[in-house]
């Protein structure tokens, strides 16, 4: 109810500030138009000692007695009406201001009624966060843990929810703080070790460190299957140098993975990536006519993959290219007319296609 007195108070003093000059009447330039009379008289006496001593000619004696005679003229008017303004029209401009500062108000009211909240009660910061709903706002939810952790640094359970919150936010930094917490506040856990070993090595750019090895292996230590710290140790094997053992450690990983596990697609295409790098290195390695013939059987070998059916857009791609460096225009071409039966359902991969075959000259694939 106070808060509505202020408004109250606010909306008067800036309507009063308006209407008060227009409240007011024709300033006059003399309190009583008898002094103005006399100051005037005393002008004329003044001119006529000006003329007396020739100071002045006749022309200009005439006309400042003019002028003289004007403004007396004037100030015995002002005498009759002082305020220059009769008492219907002053009623009428008091009237006008009464409704002024009645009708502002109440319009206000009217509009804050129609499309504003008044029966609404406020949000106080604290109250909100103390509902939890599934509507509050993340940000909210956030602070409140954040708050919650400043104030209770040992509660494990909260540094193991906000540390993949962080993680996934991409605020590395802290999300191994906060792994690094929960796993010196509470019990040791593999997830919260391999956690905290993928924080370390984001933080760092994707580069395996020691420290992260070391949650890593922790991890591994508690949970010989956990996904996630193998995953990291066949890459620390990678960036060793021994590229057998990361791809041999990820095949693994893949053949002991659930049919539903939704990180397997990242899995495999990492390791076809570490055996393609190793193919192409391996082929470079050999003498001309040897890899010349290794790249063919590679092709060979991808074809023949691809002809038992499936195969994605960037497998088609590359068999055409590779048909196309090779020289085979009729492989090449049949590539394209068989990609372009896979991919029918798909019309983004059949116009990647399409543009492929235009790029490679390989145009009579066209419909």
């Amino acid at each position: 109810m106070m808060i509505w007195a202020i408004f109250a108070a606010m909306t008067g003093a800036a309507v009063f500030a308006l209407l008060w000059p227009l409240s007011r009447g024709r300033a006059q330039g003399f309190a009583d138009a008898a002094d103005a009379r006399s100051l005037y008289r005393s002008q004329l006496k003044e001119i006529d000692r000006d003329l007396a001593r020739k100071l002045i000619g006749d022309e200009e004696a005439q006309a400042a007695r003019t002028e003289a005679a004007r403004r007396l003229l004037r100030a015995a008017g002002d005498e009759a009406d002082p305020t220059g303004e009769t008492e219907p029209s002053l009623r009428r401009r008091r009237a006008s201001s009464a409704l002024m500062l009645s009708i502002v108000p109440l319009l206000a009211l009217l509009i804050y009624g129609l499309y504003g909240s008044p029966g609404q009660p406020d949000q106080p910061l604290a109250a909100r966060l103390e509902k939890a709903g599934p509507q509050q706002d993340f940000a909210i939810v956030l602070a409140r843990m954040e708050a919650h952790l400043a104030a209770n640094p040992g509660d494990a359970k909260g540094w193991a929810l906000l540390a993949p919150i962080y993680l996934r936010q991409g605020r590395y930094d802290e999300a191994a703080k906060a792994f690094a917490a929960a796993v010196r506040a509470g019990k040791p856990d593999a997830e919260l070790y391999a956690g905290l070993g993928e924080a370390r090595i984001m933080e760092t750019g994707g580069i395996v460190t020691a420290a992260a090895r070391e949650a890593l292996a922790e991890a591994v230590k508690l949970d010989p299957k956990s996904p996630r710290a193998r995953y990291y140790l066949a890459l620390a094997k990678e960036q060793d140098g021994d590229g057998e053992g990361a791809q041999a450690a990820l095949a693994q990983l893949l053949a002991e993975a659930p049919a539903d596990a939704d990180w397997s697609g990242a899995v495999r295409a990492r390791l076809e990536r570490m055996q393609a790098d190793a193919g192409r290195k391996a082929v470079a390695a050999l003498p001309e006519a040897e890899r010349q013939q290794a790249i063919k059987g590679m092709v060979d070998g991808l074809a023949e993959r691809l002809s038992t059916g499936g195969g994605s857009l960037p497998e088609w791609s590359r068999l055409i290219r590779a048909r196309t460096v090779l020289g085979d225009k009729p492989a090449a071409l049949q590539a394209v007319k068989t990609a372009r039966e896979r991919l029918a359902d798909d019309k983004a991969a059949l116009a990647a296609i399409d543009a492929l075959a235009d790029e490679l000259a390989l145009k009579e694939a066209a419909p």
